[in-house]
């Protein structure tokens, strides 16, 4: 009966998770797609404007145009290329719930962050109850895989082992498992997907996990290159595992 009914809160833990997340994504998204849209196409008429005046510009207007470009770079919007660029937005769904992950997760890379007083003032309060929501959502996964370290313990014991043995060597397989399953392997597929060198994979990899996210790498947001399309989403998921699998390395 406890084994059901912990089944049962487990299973009403994660899908509350994750509609928790998709209402956040929904949320921001709605707050933040109109503002950015306006500020993309403010930045293709002042690129607009400088093409056609650029040849007899002041130094003032220069010094202008330099600050509007860094503050457009600094919100998100490259006024490089085409006009097209304006339609896609960085508040697409994919791109809000890997936002609304990285707020819960506390590892904020800080690229893509709400502007608007309505975005932020809901990012506040969002925070606030995920975080503490995404603790305890580790906190099962990371129980559910020490089951499993338990199941391997219990087979080494009835086969002989000794008890400080099997410690150690259940530790030493997750950490083993870990790292190439949660490190080794993720930074591969970086390097293929990204074009990074296999130490930079290494390194977002480490900074992503750690929640330390200092956002000078970040996944997806190359303009020159293809993804597919379930490429953040899958990412998302690594994140998640990759923390309960820490969760859980603490807690052995």
């Amino acid at each position: 009966k406890a084994m059901h009914s912990g089944k049962l809160q487990t299973g009403l833990l994660v899908a509350g998770y994750f509609i928790y997340l998709l209402v956040g994504a929904a949320v921001f998204q709605a707050l933040e797609r109109t503002a950015e849209k306006q500020k993309k196409m403010a930045a293709a008429q002042m690129k607009e404007a400088f093409l056609q005046n650029f040849t007899h510009l002041t130094v003032a207007e220069m010094e202008q145009f330099m600050k509007n470009l860094t503050e457009a770079i600094q919100n998100g919007v490259y006024p490089v290329g085409n006009e097209s660029q304006i339609e896609d937005s960085n508040w697409d769904f994919s791109n809000s719930f890997f936002f609304a992950g990285t707020v819960v997760s506390t590892i904020g890379y800080g690229t893509l962050r709400p502007k608007t007083a309505g975005g932020q003032i809901f990012c506040v309060f969002f925070a606030l109850f995920g975080i503490p929501l995404n603790i305890v959502f580790l906190h099962r996964v990371g129980k559910m895989l020490s089951l499993l370290c338990k199941k391997l313990g219990k087979f080494l014991y009835e086969k002989g082992m000794r008890k400080k043995k099997i410690k150690f060597l259940t530790l030493l397989f997750f950490l083993a498992t870990g790292i190439l399953v949660f490190l080794c392997l993720p930074s591969l597929f970086f390097q293929k997907t990204e074009g990074w060198s296999y130490s930079e994979g290494i390194y977002f990899a480490f900074i992503t996990l750690s929640t330390i996210g200092f956002g000078d790498y970040v996944v997806g947001k190359q303009p020159d290159r293809n993804y597919f399309s379930y490429y953040r989403t899958l990412v998302a998921i690594w994140i998640l595992f990759g923390l309960a699998w820490i969760a859980l390395l603490f807690n052995l």
